[in-house]
């Protein structure tokens, strides 16, 4: 009978993924994000529509976390920058990791999220 080989991999907790992904994508501040509003930036919220619904980025694009890799290509293209966002920054962090494995060059996962959005005096839509 060969030994159990353990995988490393199986004993990571959900943080450990979410500060995985945020170790190798672009984070970048609410403030920063309010003021790329001028530019030519995609705003991706990737939270559920429930959450959508209480309030949003004015001209944000919504593709829920759980229905990214299905909806993203027929929606933006991988040239285009992307500032995506949650309502903390964990799920867009995720979001940034897997478009940037999808081959979207030009990602950023806002830190903070939405809550730091409207913090930070962004408009919101209802």
């Amino acid at each position: 009978m060969e030994p159990a080989v353990t995988d490393s991999s199986a004993d990571r907790t959900g943080a450990d993924l979410v500060d995985e992904a945020k170790s190798r994508v672009k984070q970048i501040s609410a403030t920063d994000a309010i003021r790329y509003r001028d530019d030519d930036t995609i705003y991706l919220d990737v939270r559920e529509a429930n959450e959508w619904n209480l309030g949003h980025v004015p001209g944000a694009m919504h593709i829920p976390r759980g229905t990214l890799e299905g909806k993203v290509e027929g929606m933006i293209p991988r040239d285009r920058k992307v500032v995506i966002y949650c309502a903390s920054g964990n799920r867009s962090a995720l979001a940034a990791d897997t478009m940037q494995q999808m081959g979207y060059a030009d990602v950023a996962s806002m830190s903070g999220g939405f809550r730091g959005w409207a913090d930070s005096g962004g408009q919101v839509d209802s």
